[in-house]
């Protein structure tokens, strides 16, 4: 029994060693997270260069090419057009918060495989393309935009259904599976800010959506340890009073 409170010291310095090393990992984190995003924000800012060439498509690595600013030349097939259900963000103004699709196109190229397209946003009511036939634009484009890899999973957002022509995450490998596209990359293209003709879609461009918490983790962790130290320091506090000889 004497050896309790040895021991037991022991584990508390052992956890909290864990805590604070958690919470410099932390902020190591951060800074890595920091420098990531200042190299992703400068490649989507850059001028758009052509899109790599098929052959070079299984080569492509997320850390290393996503958020590339790329340009390609084609046709929209808006008769394969494909429906991403979400919400407009901040950055689409007064569709702020609304619930709607994102509109996936292939974009049918005379170099290359098909791609798809991003264009941007519609609102719930906007669904039939022909309340936004304006925005079907017809023969040759122009593209550019940023090359993005699938959306990653997540147990808030539903699977895909393409049974039911149901399309919740981003992912241009279902897409272009369920939409006939032979070739298709794993890959899409965000198109750049910008709304087509008639004002849909609407396309917020590119936007660099990696959370960095790191330091609010950080934070978490070291006031663990601090709490653990106090806990600590209140035992050993409360002993040493109770250890003390009564006085007279």
């Amino acid at each position: 029994m004497r050896r309790s409170p040895l021991l037991a010291s022991l584990l508390a310095l052992a956890a909290f060693a864990v805590l604070v090393g958690l919470g410099t990992w932390q902020l190591d984190r951060r800074a890595w997270k920091r420098d990531l995003l200042a190299t992703i924000t400068q490649r989507a800012a850059a001028t758009a260069a052509p899109l790599p060439a098929a052959a070079d498509w299984p080569r492509l690595d997320r850390a290393r090419d996503e958020y590339r600013h790329v340009a390609m030349r084609g046709t929209y097939d808006h008769a394969r057009e494909a429906l991403v259900y979400g919400v407009a963000g901040e950055d689409l103004g007064a569709l702020k918060g609304a619930p709607g699709y994102f509109v996936f196109t292939p974009l049918i190229r005379p170099d290359g495989p098909p791609v798809l397209v991003n264009r941007g946003f519609v609102p719930l009511a906007r669904r039939d393309a022909a309340s936004r036939a304006e925005g079907q634009v017809t023969g040759p484009q122009a593209v550019t935009g940023t090359l993005r890899f699938p959306e990653e999973t997540s147990v808030f957002v539903p699977a895909n259904d393409p049974a039911r022509d149901a399309f919740y995450r981003r992912d241009p490998v279902a897409i272009a599976a369920a939409r006939g596209l032979s070739g298709a990359p794993p890959f899409y293209v965000e198109l750049d800010r910008g709304a087509a003709p008639g004002g849909l879609p609407a396309s917020p461009g590119a936007k660099v959506d990696l959370p960095n918490r790191h330091l609010e983790y950080a934070l978490t962790w070291y006031g663990l340890a601090a709490t653990l130290a106090a806990v600590v320091a209140a035992v050993a506090w409360s002993r040493r009073r109770g250890g003390r000889a009564p006085k007279g």
